[in-house]
């Protein structure tokens, strides 16, 4: 019997404790996300993997406006490199991220060898986006942009699309929370980008 198709609904995370029964080194975990490529996965600073479903379509078309903004503004200021969200990173405490929308300053992108940049990079960005999607629970995600914070980010957003709020992050200052703006600037770290939120708020289909 043929059925209807049905919707698809981004899920949660699904946590999974694998110390002490399983103890992968970065090296091993970062084989284990590639043989899953199809999963977005992250470890927490406990050694806890996270597996998240890809993307619905607003979340996607949002996620894709954003780093199209970001990449585009960083090809022409030169002074460091955009990320997406497929990128992971090693931050000090030993948790591995991959934040929707990430800056690195050229810098320390010369600073790491060959090796070190065809992995997971072993730093935490400069600036760190996240967007908030239905499954999120905003409470896990705060904690992560101050982990960010904690770890070394000068700069974090997140945004609500649901609440058309942006979350400030800096580090040492109290959190900024901006009530549906036009654009949300990133001076002084990125001089000059201003992210447009017209299709993070309204995605056009």
């Amino acid at each position: 019997m043929v059925t209807a198709a049905q919707p698809y609904i981004e899920g949660p995370p699904l946590l999974l404790h694998v110390r002490p029964a399983v103890e992968m080194t970065d090296d091993q975990f970062f084989v284990f996300c590639q043989v899953n490529r199809d999963l977005r996965i992250e470890r927490t600073a406990e050694g806890d993997v996270l597996i998240m479903s890809p993307a619905g379509g607003a979340s996607g078309a949002r996620n894709a406006d954003l780093t199209a903004q970001l990449q585009q503004w960083a090809r022409t200021n030169r002074s460091g490199v955009a990320f997406d969200s497929s990128s992971g990173f090693t931050l000090p405490n030993g948790a591995i991220r991959s934040p929707d929308a990430a800056w690195v300053k050229r810098a320390r992108m010369r600073a790491l060898t060959d090796a070190e940049r065809e992995k997971f990079l072993p730093l935490c960005p400069d600036f760190v986006v996240e967007l908030l999607s239905p499954s999120d629970h905003l409470p896990t995600v705060r904690a992560k942009m101050e982990e960010y914070m904690a770890n070394g980010a000068l700069l974090g957003w997140l945004i609500d699309p649901t609440r058309r709020v942006v979350e400030v992050y800096r580090p040492g200052v109290a959190l900024e929370q901006v009530e549906n703006p036009a654009i949300v600037s990133g001076d002084p770290l990125l001089p000059g980008f201003q992210l447009d939120l017209a299709e993070i708020w309204e995605p056009e289909f």
